[in-house]
């Protein structure tokens, strides 16, 4: 009975121990399972955002060879078909060597003038691109990559641009654009994951993933201006963008909109900011998994040892101690057979083997298998050595023997068949921590050796040009500072709120402030009221108009006033918006002095042709004209005489009177026409008046004077618009062919206006050479001196207006 009651509570504590121990169990695999899977999402993550890296830096480099082709620069130089011609064989010829979906070359303002889909129907030829990113990075001499969805296409690519520049220190003249196949990647996402994996765009949307339902969806809600953001740029087509229903709950866990946990990790992809590898493991398949483990594992031998308690309770005093030492055994074979899959299962892109002691194969995985070139099942209880040529055996041997001797993890990189691989030899401890086993990891990082290179070229590349970048940019500053250091003009620079940030050494002498003390300031804060509002009269034009212009300023300096012509013009940034202005005052006293001087001696010698024409007009009238009447008298006194007597001799009396008259009328308007005396005894309107008459009567060309009977003005005007409009009228008598010619003359508040046209053949005013315009130039002159300005407006076939104008007496800026 003693005997049956301890055997009973045996079994009770036998029991209660396999119950505590299958717990206590079951929660430490959980533990281990969620380490184990938290590493292989790791491990996914970078593999796939490796992958892509490599894959979209392959690209840019293929993009960069295909822009470098000179006969894609000769090309967009001079599109001629014979290059255009040559363009295509050669986008054909990467198109097919990259396998991408099509390569093709783009103009500075965007239009495809080569394509290697040119006889698709969705071809890009002569369609403008030049709102996509990637062109207009491009044309700023910076190589994008940018991941998309096709305008015309509708597919997906992965869009490679470079410049393309045409010979040696020419500037840009194009883009060459590859647009890249996302097949490879599709089949990376497309592998068997225990997760779900994504490409993620900086704006949140879903490019790639295992989940072809997830395409183009936010991966964590968007707001409203996001949605509109994404919807703008097009990058990936019209919509709609749907809502995966994912959102975080900390920085490595997610949940769905049905309360599902997931374990989150995230891999930027390098030198693509924004862009993100996301991996997600299901919380709920992690715990499954744990329990089936579990089930498989420890489930039979607790329920054995449950029944054997119940059924075989007698059996057991007798059995007890070789069932604790087949338990024990079972148990050990169990680690082993735990340590065995872990091993093989934490490198899926590796390949794995388990050896002996000796150096017996136990156990491989697929990749290994593949690396040999045989079925697992052959290599199975071979020894590993033989595979090898023997200089490599004896190598891995010592490695395999020091991991065995030491029990410390050896690694080691060796090249095979130009490749290079990354081997890791770890020790596998029984229970007594004896090395029974050596586990092999080796890994072809020869992708990333040549990743690694590719980058370390790219690095020294870019040091020599950022080097030779900084000495341009030094040489550029010191000729600049030159400029600004000895130029005699007056420089400075302004921003948008009209605050100084450059000042050259002639402003800080006028105005006795030094660049670091007008910097920041504005003019208020240098010059009095009244100055400072006409030193910035016109900065708000420039700055709102974004236009340049000009005026002259008067400076008081020590040898007395001195003028500057001053020019402000707009600065902009890279946007094309005004950041600022620029203003340069050039000092022209001593032109301005010049200038003076001959427009008072062209006056002076106007003046005294004037008079000279006046006198001869005199002359003519007074002295021609009276000799002339009196020459007359004599010969009707002989036709008196002469017609009863000699009829012919009267005849030719009568005659020499025609003669007189015609040549006193002649003389008559020659004098009229040097100078007018209706202009000096009536004005300047009954001056146009009698000439428009008499150019009509002398020439046959319908010639209409208007006016507004203004009349109030100065000898100096009224002679400058007699004499212009005289010699319009006889330039267009000589070489318009002209029908009707039209005066006009408005005067009125200080100001006048004439104008004359003609419907005649016109011309080119800007074909006029020096020799050939000798009258226009003298029309200018006499307009200037009058205070006005004179334009000559004409085009072929549309006939000519000349036209004189005299504004109001403006006020000159004077800055004192």
């Amino acid at each position: 009975m003693k005997l049956r009651i301890i055997l009973f509570v045996l079994s009770l504590l036998a029991f209660a121990s396999v119950s505590v121990g299958g717990y206590l169990y079951h929660d430490s695999l959980k533990e281990r399972a969620l380490g184990e899977a938290e590493r292989k999402g790791i491990s996914y993550t970078e593999t796939i955002r490796n992958h892509v890296s490599l894959f979209l830096s392959e690209n840019l480099k293929a993009v960069r060879a295909l822009a470098g082709m000179k006969e894609l620069g000769t090309t967009l130089s001079d599109p001629s078909p014979s290059n255009i011609d040559e363009a295509h064989r050669i986008l054909d010829h990467f198109q097919r060597a990259l396998n991408a979906d099509v390569c093709y070359l783009m103009s500075r303002e965007g239009i495809t003038i080569a394509s290697s889909n040119r006889h698709a129907y969705d071809s890009f030829l002569g369609e403008n691109y030049s709102f996509r990113p990637y062109f207009r990075q491009a044309v700023r001499g910076e190589p994008t990559l940018y991941l998309a969805r096709g305008v015309t296409s509708r597919k997906r690519g992965i869009y490679c641009s470079h410049p393309v520049y045409g010979d040696r220190g020419s500037p840009m003249a194009g883009v060459a654009v590859v647009k890249a196949s996302i097949n490879p990647l599709e089949k990376e996402f497309g592998k068997t994951y225990e997760g779900i994996a994504a490409l993620v765009s900086p704006e949140g949307v879903v490019f790639l993933s295992n989940r072809e339902d997830w395409l183009y969806r936010f991966m964590w809600k968007p707001s409203p201006e996001l949605t509109s953001q994404v919807a703008l740029t097009r990058q990936f087509g019209e919509g709609p963008w749907k809502w995966t229903g994912f959102s975080t709950i900390d920085e490595t866990h997610a949940s769905d909109l049905s309360g599902t946990e997931y374990v989150l990790h995230k891999a930027e992809i390098e030198n693509y900011p924004g862009w993100v590898i996301t991996y997600l493991q299901s919380m709920a398949l992690i715990s499954r998994d744990v329990s089936l483990s579990f089930m498989r594992t420890t489930g039979f031998v607790i329920l054995t040892v449950c029944v054997s308690i119940g059924v075989l309770i007698l059996l057991l005093y007798r059995k007890a101690s070789r069932l604790i030492v087949q338990r024990r055994t079972a148990e050990q074979a169990l680690r082993e057979s735990q340590e065995t899959a872990l091993a093989l299962l934490n490198a899926p892109t590796q390949a794995a083997l388990l050896l002996d002691r000796s150096g017996k194969i136990l156990a491989l995985n697929k990749t290994a298998a593949e690396r040999f070139g045989k079925r697992a099942s052959e290599l199975i209880g071979r020894c590993a050595f033989e595979l090898f040529d023997p200089e490599i055996a004896r190598t891995r041997k010592a490695h395999h023997e020091k991991v065995v001797s030491s029990g410390r993890p050896v690694r080691y990189e060796d090249r095979r068949e130009g490749r290079w691989f990354n081997t890791h030899v770890y020790p596998v401890f029984d229970t007594a921590g004896l090395v029974v086993r050596v586990a092999i990891f080796s890994e072809d990082v020869s992708e990333q050796k040549e990743a690694e290179q590719a980058l370390k070229c790219a690095k020294e590349e870019l040091t020599l040009y950022s080097r030779e970048l900084e000495k341009r940019v030094e040489k550029r500053t010191q000729e600049i500072s030159g400029i600004l250091r000895y130029t005699p003009a007056v420089v400075y620079l302004k921003d948008r709120e009209k605050r100084y940030t450059l000042v050259n050494s002639k402003f800080e002498e006028l105005f006795r402030i030094s660049n670091q003390e007008a910097q920041g300031k504005r003019d208020e804060d240098i010059f009095s009221h009244d100055k400072a509002a006409r030193w910035k009269d016109k900065d708000d034009m420039v700055l709102v108009n974004g236009k340049s212009f000009q005026v002259e300023v008067v400076l008081p300096q020590k040898d007395g006033l001195h003028t500057y012509l001053s020019v402000k013009f707009p600065l902009f940034d890279e946007q094309g918006s005004v950041s600022g202005l620029c203003g340069i005052a050039t000092d022209i006293t001593a032109l301005k002095k010049a200038e003076d001087h001959l427009r008072k001696l062209s006056a002076s010698m106007i003046s005294g042709q004037e008079k000279e024409r006046t006198a001869i007009a005199r002359e003519l009238h007074d002295e021609l004209g009276q000799m002339l009447t009196a020459l007359r008298f004599e010969a009707v006194w002989m036709w008196e005489r002469l017609k009863a007597k000699d009829p012919d001799a009267g005849e030719r009396s009568l005659s020499m009177c025609e003669l007189i008259d015609n040549t006193i009328d002649e003389v008559r308007g020659m004098s009229a026409r040097l100078r007018p005396g209706v202009l000096d005894d009536l004005g300047l309107i009954p001056a146009l008046d009698w000439y428009s008459a008499e150019f009509e009567k002398r020439t046959g060309i319908e010639c209409i004077f208007f006016h507004d009977g203004g009349d109030k003005l100065g000898d100096v005007i009224a002679t400058a618009a007699y004499r212009i409009a005289q010699e319009a009228l006889t330039n267009a008598a000589r070489h318009s062919g002209a029908k009707h010619v039209r005066i006009d003359l408005e005067s009125g508040d200080g100001g006048m206006r004439l104008s004359v046209g003609d419907d005649g053949k016109g011309f080119n005013p800007k074909a006029l050479t020096e020799g050939s315009c000798l009258g226009i130039a003298g029309m200018r002159e006499r307009a200037t001196l009058a205070g006005g300005y004179m334009e000559i407006r004409s085009n072929p076939g549309e006939g000519t207006l000349v036209e004189f104008r005299v504004p109001a007496a403006p006020a000159k800026e004077v800055f004192s």
